[in-house]
Parts: C-alpha cells; structure tokens; sequence
C-alpha cells in the first residue's frame, strides 16, 4: 500500500486546534505541518492590523522547521507532542541571528548571538516558531503609544488591553493566530493576560524553566511559563520546555477528596472586585465542593504585605538592570517604563536586604499554611479588562490584582477562565499549588476546566474579530 501524502490545503478552522490534537492528525497525516504554518501566516497578516499581537514574524525559519518535522513524522521519527507545532515566543527570549528588541528603542538593533535556553528545548522537541510577540517595554510600563510599536490588543473586544506584559502571546492565542505561546511572568505578566484573554496560562516554580537567554526585569522574581488554550496543551508544552517528566500524569484523577484552601482576604469586600469576577470565582469555588474536593478558608499574609515586598525587590533589581541606560539615553524608553524603571533609585540596599528578608518569612508562613493544603484557589485580578486607551484604568489593574505573592514565594499558579460578563469579557482565577507541584495544578485546572463545560463552551467560543 503506497505511503499516504500529506495535504496540500489547510482550512482556517485548523487554526483553532491545540497541541494535543494537531499532533494527533500530524501523526495520521490529516494535517501537513507545512500547510499548518503556511495557513497561520495568511491568517496572521491577515488578522495583525487589528489586534498588533507579533512584533517580527520568522516565516522562512518557520517554513524550514515546518519541512524538517514533517519529513520527520513522515519517517517515524518523532520527538514528541510538540512535533511541527507552531508556536509564538515573546520577544524577551533570544533566537540566534534574530533581533531580541524586547518592545523597546534601547535594544532595536540587537542580534542574538544564540538561542535562549527555551528556544533550544523546543527546538529539539521539533516546535516551530512562527514569530515573537509583542510586550510591554521590557515587560514593564504598560500598554505604550510612544513606541515605533503599537501595543496589543484584546481580541474580545480590541478597545481593550488584553493584560500584560505578555500582551502579544496572549493576544496570538485568543485570536486563533497560533496554538501554543511562550511568555514571562515577574508579577503577573502570564496570568493577567491569560485571565484579560480567557487563555490557560502557567507560572511555574522558581526556576524550573531556565531563564538563560531571556532578557532580565528582576531576575530573583523572573519566571518563564507557558501559555495555551487548554489545560492539557499547557502541560505538553511545559513538558516540552523543561524536557523533564510529562506533567499530565495523574492530570485525570478528579479532584474528590483533594485539599483546596480559598484565599477570600485578598480581596475584603465586593466593593474591590468587579461583580462579575468576583460572582465567577464564587461560583466556581462552589463548583469545586460539589466535584468533591474538600475546600476550606486559608489565612496568607495581607495582599498589601506580599506586595510591598515583591515592588521592593523588583524595583530594585530592575533599576539595576536599567540604570546606566536611563543615565544615557532616557529619551529611549516610553514614558510609562521610564518612570516604572526609575523608581528603584530612591530604594537602598537595606531596603532591599529587608524585602530579601521579608520574603523569606512570606514563603515560611506559605508553606506552613500548605501543609494543610493540596492547593490554593484565589482570584487572578479584580477587575475586567480596561479600555486600552484609559491610562488611569489600566494602571488600577497593576496594582489591583492577587498574583505578587506567588512570584514572591517562587511556587507555581495557573490562571484558569471561568467564564465571560455580560459584554462578552473573559472572567478567571487562579490556582496555586506547593513548589514544582505543577501536576497538581493541573490535575484541578483539568477536572475544573471540564466540570465547568470549558471543552464544550468556553474554548468553543471565539472572539468576533472576523
């Protein structure tokens, strides 16, 4: 019998497919890898106007991975889930020969001597890259108009900002531009855009993803992670990032009987949440109790405690990283990081030594309370995505949120859809879990994500951007 060949044409409706099941039509020759990435391609031009999500595409490498990894699934020759699978690279990571701008004038003319330690474990796992994402200005600042480069947008609604600072891989995903992304997370740059993009987004424990090659904004809080439309896509690309165990195992366990402590002083009355969100979490919460788990209240350290801390260390340390540029050439940066990086010249090595100190306590307390927990339930922010064009909305949603603490402790959360509001924007929380527990993240994600009908309605639906 001849060997089967793969198809010359890709329907767009094959841009709405994840990791798991491209590979699993990879692999009976449904889809060609090549016909995949040419598809996106046109999609993402065709779509990039309106939503600004890629800064640089690489269609010629793209291309030549593509063939590469079809020539060797067609041989047998399998490296694994993520085997001609596109993905999008947030441009703080560096890819040999390919400019590393990180959003920002200062670094416009910079060259990768070498891939980042990222981009060589997806590059043996036969991923393809299609292009790096935009972001806020060293994954800082926010949402920038005083840029060469125009700032992501929401695909649920483009008048909004679709969180940060990994905007544009957020932005990739929710528009069906790409399936698997890769982003950063120093206070919450993974989860606020998964939550802002009804999007599964992972930060992971403290170095398990090496940030080698993946331009520093404050490296003891810095987390490289993984972003998809599907909790079980999320695990395989995790996999495939850290070429460690497959994170999956034990990912369709149900949770009955499962410890899950809610976090509900984060947010001390209703007044500071948007009703929808904080109605979403609520039901959700409820949700889990009917699945079986055992959910009870968890008592953290005060948000504003977790927070001053982690804005101590990281103004601090991004200061450092940043001071002889903003000496030099101040007039590079936008107005927005220019002021975010500058803050750190009014803080003092003791200030610093103290937040090193407080953090240290903070993560005792965490794992004490842990022990009486399998995992931790909270909301990711507090509000819905803002008007991209409103300064003062947007900034709230930096300083309003639940996510500091977890890059304070260095222990793994997920943030997790759980739904829409009535206009049609997306809701999520966020899932916390014990130090390279990521398995355990998933085994809730999971089991939540399909008790709540997200396989039938949430990754079904699809912005209006068409």
């Amino acid at each position: 019998m001849p060997t089967p060949s793969w198809p010359t044409e890709t329907s767009d409706e094959v841009a709405w497919l994840g990791i798991a099941e491209l590979g699993r039509r990879f692999r009976r020759r449904e889809v060609s890898p090549v016909e995949l990435t040419r598809s996106l391609l046109a999609r993402i031009e065709r779509l990039q106007p309106h939503c600004h999500a890629f800064l640089r595409l690489t269609p010629e490498l793209a291309l030549t991975q593509a063939a590469e990894a079809e020539a060797e699934l067609a041989t047998g020759k399998d490296r694994g889930p993520l085997h001609g699978v596109p993905y999008a690279l947030k441009d703080i990571a560096d890819v040999a020969g390919v400019p590393t701008t990180c959003h920002s004038k200062i670094l416009a003319g910079h060259a990768a001597p070498q891939d980042a330690d990222i981009v060589k474990r997806l590059h043996e796992a036969g991923a393809v890259l299609i292009g790096k994402t935009a972001l806020h200005e060293f994954a800082t600042g926010g949402p920038a108009f005083d840029l060469p480069w125009l700032p992501a947008r929401n695909p649920w609604d483009l008048s909004r900002h679709p969180g940060g600072s990994s905007s544009g891989s957020a932005a990739a995903l929710a528009a069906g531009l790409i399936p698997a992304a890769v982003g950063t997370d120093t206070g919450g740059s993974i989860r606020n855009p998964a939550t802002c993009c009804g999007l599964i987004g992972l930060k992971p424990t403290y170095g398990l993803v090496s940030a080698k090659g993946v331009f520093p904004l404050s490296p003891t809080l810095d987390h490289v992670g993984p972003m998809t439309r599907t909790v079980e896509d999320n695990a395989l690309l995790l996999q495939a990032m850290t070429g460690g165990p497959p994170f999956y195992l034990g990912m369709y366990a149900g949770i009955r009987d499962l410890r899950i402590g809610v976090v509900e002083h984060f947010h001390p009355d209703d007044g500071n949440v948007d009703a929808p969100m904080m109605q979403a979490f609520e039901d959700a919460v409820k949700l889990l109790r009917s699945m079986g788990a055992a959910v009870g209240v968890a008592h953290l350290a005060p948000l504003a405690e977790w927070a001053t801390c982690g804005s101590t260390i990281q103004q601090f340390e991004q200061y450092a990283v940043h001071e002889k540029w903003l000496a030099s050439r101040p007039q590079d940066y936008c107005a927005l990081s220019r002021a975010k990086l500058s803050a750190g010249a009014n803080l003092s090595r003791v200030d610093y030594e103290q937040a090193l100190e407080k953090r240290r306590q903070l993560r005792a307390a965490l794992e004490a309370v842990m022990r009486d927990f399998d995992a931790l339930v909270s909301l990711s922010g507090f509000h819905l995505p803002a008007p991209i064009e409103d300064a003062d909305a947007v900034a709230r949603t930096y300083v309003r949120h639940a996510r500091m603490p977890f890059n304070v402790s260095g222990t793994p959360a997920i943030a997790v859809p759980t739904g829409f509001s009535k206009e049609g924007l997306p809701l999520g929380m966020q899932i916390c879990a014990k130090a390279y527990d990521e398995s355990m993240l998933y085994r809730i994600a999971w089991a939540y994500c399909e008790e709540a009908g997200a396989a039938v309605s949430w990754s079904a639906r699809r912005p209006p951007l068409e």
